[in-house]
C-alpha cells in the first residue's frame, strides 16, 4: 500500500492525527476507513482516490506532515448511510472509525476506534435494504460434505445445513447471499469459482482456517456435536459467529441461535432449474418481471413478499402440509369478503419482522419504532376479524394456527402509543420523540421551552407590580443573559434583591435569583429535553425487545397469511384449480397452461395442452416438431405446474393429479461457458451427467434438446442412450428433440410414447397451432422455420436440394440399431 510505504519513510515527520490514522488503517487494510473528524467521515490516501470517483465526491488534499500531502474526500456523518450503501453494493467493506471521547475534554488527539465494519452480508440499514429480498451472509466449508450456514441479521434468521460436495452450489444460489465466507485453503477450489458465474456481485471474503474451528459455545442442541455428519456445518456456523465477532461485536449476543434444516425435506431444484424456469428472475435482464414470482406476487407486506420467494424455491414434499395450504386458499376463495377485509389490514402493516429485529439489535430509531407501533395497532382488529370467521365456520387448521400466532400483548402497543409522538424523527438525540404525560420533569421542561416568553412576561408583570416601576422590562444579550432594565428616573424604587449587572447612560440593568433560575431553566431546557427523551427512548426500545418472541411469531403469521392470500388472488384472477395428490406414480394434467406466458399473452390467446404420465402406461415422452412450435413451452409449463402444486398453490389447468416428486431437473438450452473452459456440448453433457447420477424414480426430468454441438451421429447416439437410461431407471421424463430417429424408441419400449406439436402447411406457409398431440411428427420443418426467419431465398432453395439428396442416400442411422432387449 502506498501510504504504508510513506509512513515508514517519514514516520517521525507525520502529524499526530495522521499517525493515529495510519495505526488504525493498518488493522483494516481490506476496508474503506471512514475516519471521524467532527461532523464528517473523511477518507485519505488510496481509500480517497478509490471512492471519490465512485461516489461523486471532490478529491481534495490535506497536509499530513513535512513533505506529505494526503489525498482526501469526505461525507457528512448524518448522510453517511447513503454513501456506505453505495460502497456496500459495489462489494466494499467499510470500517467506521468513531471519536470515542468528547473532543472538548480530550487532552491531545481525540481517541478514535473502529466501532464496526459494515460488509455486504452484515448490512443493516433499514431503508436501504431491499424490502422483497433477504440479505444473507453465507459461510461454506468443504470436507467430506459441504457445510453451509446462512445468517440474515436484519430478519433474525440463522440457518445451517450440509449437502453433498456436488450439491452445495444449488443450495447457496437459491438464497443468493450478498457475501460468502471461505477459508484460505479452500478459496481456490475449482468448483467454488463457479459461484462468481452464478452470483457475479457476491462478495467473497477469505478467512483464516482458524475461523472455521468448531466453537464449543454454540447455542444449539448437543446432538449436532456428537454426530460426525454435522461437523462441516458446525464449522460454517462457527465461521459466521467469528466474522460477526470481528466486524460487528455489538450485535453478537443478540443474533438468533442457529437452526438446522434438511434441504431433502423440500422438492430439490438445482441452479439450472431455477435459472431455466425463471422462477424468481427472467433470463433477459435478470429482473423479477416475467418470472413465476412476478405472476404470483400479490403480497402486501415486505415479509410476505420475501416468504413467497422461499415457498417458490422450497416447494414441499410433505403432502399434509401442502393440503393445509390448499385448504386455506379454498377457504378464502369461498369467503371473498373476508379476504378483502384482511387485505385492507395487510396494506397498512409495515415490515414487522425487520422492525422487531432492529429493536432487539438496539438499532431502531424513533421513526422505526413508530412504524412498529402503527402496525401493532392493526393486530387486534385483524385478529377479531379472523376470530369471527373461525368461530362461525369450520376454518382450516392452518388458518387457526396463524390466528393463534397473532397473539401479542396489548400492553406493548399501549406503551408505544402512550410514549411515542405521532410522527417522531429518525434521529435519537434531537428531541421530538416522547409525548407529554410520560414524565412530569420532562413535561415541565417542555412547558418552559414552549412558553418561555409567557413565563418571562409573567415575571416582568410581577416585578412591575411589586416595585411600582411601570417601565421595568426584561431584556437579553449574549454577555449577561436575561436582565431587568430600569430607567434611571426610577432608581430610587429599585429593591435590595436586585443585583446590578450593567450601567447605561439612561438605564440600569439588574438580575434577581428568580430571573436567574428561570434563565437557567429556559437556556438548558432544550438540552435536558433531548437528553431525557433519548434515555426514555432507549428504555422503551429495550422494553420492546423483551417481546421479541411474540413479535417474531406475529410477523411470521402475517407473512404466511399474506402469501396465502396472494396465491388466492392469483388463483381467482388467472382461473387456477386445486391439484390432487396421489400415492400412485403419475402426473396427469388436463388443459395445462404456462403461468407466465398466459399472463403476458392473455388467457384467450394461449393454447392449453394436456399431459399423461403414469407408471405402467407411459413414463417417457419423445416430443418432436419444429422450432417455435411450442415444445419448450410445453416442457416448462409441466415443471412449473409441479412446483406450483408442491408449494401449495393452485395451478393453471382444468385438472391436475400428481405424485409427490423429490426432484426436478431441467436441461434447457445451452451456450458456451468459455470462462469455465466449457463448450456448448461440454456444458450440455455435464448437466446430463449430473441428472443421470442424481435423478430417482420419484423425480421429473425435462430435457429440451440433447446431443447437439457434436457430429449428428454422436449426438443422436448419446440422446438415444440417455433416453434408454432414464427409462430403465423408471424416471418420468419429457424429451423434446429434433432427432426424429428417437421416435423409434417407442417401438422398443412400451412406456415410451411419441408426441408432437401440431403445425399446418397452407399455401406453402407453415402455421403453428401450438397443440401437442400423440404420435411422431412427419417432418422437422427446419427449412420452413429458416424461411420464416427470412434467410435469403437462394439459401433456402439450395438447402432443399441438399436435403433431398441426403434423404435419397441410404446411410445407416442409429434408428436402425436393434435394441438388445425385447419391447418392455
Amino acid at each position: 500500500m502506498r501510504e504504508k510505504t510513506k509512513q515508514k519513510e517519514i514516520k517521525h515527520e507525520i502529524t499526530p492525527m495522521f499517525k493515529q490514522y495510519f495505526e488504525i488503517k493498518s488493522k483494516y487494510p481490506d476496508s474503506i476507513l471512514f475516519f471521524r473528524l467532527g461532523d464528517f467521515f473523511e477518507m485519505f490516501f488510496e481509500d480517497a482516490e478509490t471512492v471519490a470517483p465512485l461516489l461523486g465526491l471532490v478529491l481534495t488534499k490535506r497536509e499530513a506532515g513535512k513533505n506529505l500531502v494526503a489525498p482526501m474526500c469526505g461525507v457528512p456523518v448524518e448522510k453517511s448511510n447513503f454513501y456506505i450503501q453505495k460502497l456496500i453494493k459495489m462489494g466494499f467493506k467499510v470500517a467506521i472509525c468513531e471519536q470515542v471521547e468528547d473532543p472538548s475534554t480530550a487532552k491531545g488527539i481525540v481517541k478514535r476506534e473502529v466501532v464496526k465494519i459494515i460488509t455486504p452480508g452484515l448490512f443493516l440499514d433499514f431503508e436501504s435494504l431491499s424490502a422483497k429480498e433477504k440479505n444473507y451472509l453465507c459461510a461454506l466449508y468443504l470436507g467430506e460434505k459441504a457445510g453451509i450456514a446462512f445468517l440474515e441479521v436484519s430478519c433474525g434468521e440463522f440457518l445451517f445445513t450440509y449437502t453433498s460436495k456436488e450439491d452445495f452450489l444449488s443450495e447457496i444460489i437459491k438464497k443468493e447471499p450478498k457475501e460468502i465466507l471461505l477459508s484460505k485453503e479452500q478459496a481456490n477450489d475449482k468448483k467454488l469459482k463457479e459461484l462468481k458465474n452464478y452470483l457475479p456481485l457476491v462478495k467473497i471474503s477469505v478467512l483464516e482456517e482458524s475461523s472455521f474451528k468448531i466453537r464449543k459455545d454454540l447455542e444449539i442442541d448437543k446432538k449436532y456435536y456428537s454426530q460426525n455428519e454435522f461437523k462441516e456445518a458446525l464449522k460454517a456456523v462457527s465461521a459466521i459467529i467469528k466474522y460477526v465477532e470481528l466486524h460487528q461485536p455489538d450485535i453478537l449476543q443478540k443474533i438468533e441461535s442457529p437452526n438446522f434444516y434438511f434441504p431433502q425435506s423440500f422438492l430439490y431444484l438445482d441452479e439450472n432449474t431455477k435459472r431455466n424456469l425463471e422462477l424468481i428472475r427472467n433470463r433477459i435482464d435478470n429482473t423479477e418481471k416475467y418470472s413465476l414470482y412476478w405472476v404470483l406476487d400479490h403480497t402486501l407486506t415486505p415479509m410476505g413478499a420475501r416468504l413467497l420467494k422461499e415457498w417458490i424455491l422450497y416447494p414441499l414434499q410433505d403432502v399434509e402440509k401442502i393440503r393445509k395450504r390448499q385448504e386455506v386458499i379454498k377457504f378464502f376463495i369461498h369467503n371473498e369478503n373476508l379476504k378483502e377485509e384482511i387485505k385492507a389490514y395487510l396494506k397498512k402493516i409495515g415490515d414487522m419482522e425487520r422492525l422487531a429485529v432492529r429493536c432487539i439489535l438496539k438499532l431502531a430509531n424513533p421513526k422505526e419504532l413508530a412504524l412498529l407501533r402503527d402496525s401493532l395497532r392493526l393486530i387486534p382488529g385483524l385478529k377479531n376479524l379472523l376470530s369471527e370467521e373461525i368461530n362461525q365456520f369450520n376454518a382450516p387448521s392452518l388458518l387457526k394456527e396463524l390466528y393463534e400466532n397473532l397473539e401479542i400483548s396489548n400492553e406493548l402497543y399501549q406503551k408505544l402509543e402512550k410514549t411515542l409522538e405521532k410522527n417522531p424523527p429518525h434521529t435519537l438525540k434531537e428531541g421530538g420523540i416522547i409525548k407529554k404525560g410520560v414524565l412530569p420533569e420532562l413535561d415541565e421542561l417542555k412547558n418552559i421551552k414552549e412558553n418561555s416568553i409567557e413565563y418571562l412576561n409573567q415575571l416582568e408583570k410581577e416585578e412591575r407590580e411589586k416595585t411600582g416601576i411601570p417601565t421595568l422590562k426584561i431584556g437579553y444579550n449574549k454577555v449577561f443573559g436575561y436582565y431587568f432594565e430600569v430607567s434611571k428616573s426610577y432608581k430610587d424604587k429599585i429593591p435590595p434583591y436586585f443585583e446590578r449587572k450593567q450601567t447605561l447612560r439612561n438605564a440600569e440593568r439588574f438580575i434577581t435569583s428568580k430571573l436567574k433560575e428561570l434563565e437557567t431553566k429556559i437556556l438548558t431546557a432544550d438540552e435536558k429535553i433531548k437528553q431525557i427523551e433519548y434515555e426514555l427512548f432507549l428504555k422503551l426500545r429495550e422494553e420492546v425487545a423483551n417481546y421479541k418472541n411474540e413479535l417474531k411469531n406475529c410477523a411470521k403469521a402475517i407473512a404466511q397469511l399474506d402469501v396465502l392470500i396472494s396465491l388466492t388472488e392469483t388463483a381467482l384472477k388467472e382461473d387456477y384449480v386445486c391439484p390432487e395428490f396421489t400415492e400412485e406414480q403419475m402426473l396427469v394434467i388436463e388443459e395445462g397452461r404456462h403461468p407466465v406466458l398466459e399472463k403476458i399473452q392473455g388467457k384467450e390467446n394461449f393454447i392449453p395442452n394436456s399431459l399423461y404420465l403414469k407408471n405402467g402406461e407411459q413414463r417417457l415422452l419423445i416430443i418432436t416438431g419444429p422450432n417455435m412450435g411450442g415444445k419448450s413451452t410445453y416442457l416448462r409449463q409441466t415443471a412449473l405446474m409441479v412446483i406450483l402444486a408442491q408449494m401449495g398453490s393452485f395451478v393453471p389447468a382444468n385438472y391436475m393429479k400428481l405424485q409427490i416428486f423429490d426432484k426436478i431437473f431441467t436441461r434447457i438450452g445451452a451456450g458456451d461457458e468459455l470462462v469455465k473452459g466449457k463448450s456448448t456440448f461440454m456444458v450440455e453433457m455435464s448437466e446430463c451427467a449430473y441428472i443421470l447420477k442424481h435423478a430417482t424414480s420419484k423425480s421429473l426430468v425435462i430435457l429440451d434438446e440433447i446431443g447437439r454441438g457434436t457430429s449428428t451421429y454422436d449426438g443422436l447416439s448419446l440422446a438415444w442412450a440417455i433416453a434408454e437410461y432414464l427409462y430403465k431407471k423408471k424416471i418420468f421424463t419429457l424429451l423434446a428433440t429434433h432427432y426424429f430417429e428417437l421416435t423409434d424408441l417407442a417401438k422398443s419400449f412400451k412406456e415410451i410414447k411419441n408426441y408432437h406439436v401440431k403445425v399446418k402447411e397452407w399455401k406453402g406457409e407453415l402455421i403453428f397451432l401450438y397443440k401437442v398431440e400423440e404420435g411422431a411428427t412427419p417432418d422437422s420443418y427446419g427449412i420452413e422455420v429458416a424461411k420464416i426467419a427470412e434467410l435469403p431465398e437462394e439459401v433456402i432453395n439450395r438447402a432443399k436440394e441438399i436435403l433431398k439428396k441426403l434423404e435419397n442416400q441410404h446411410i445407416k442411422k442409429p434408428s436402425e440399431l436393434k435394441t438388445s432387449e425385447k419391447k418392455q
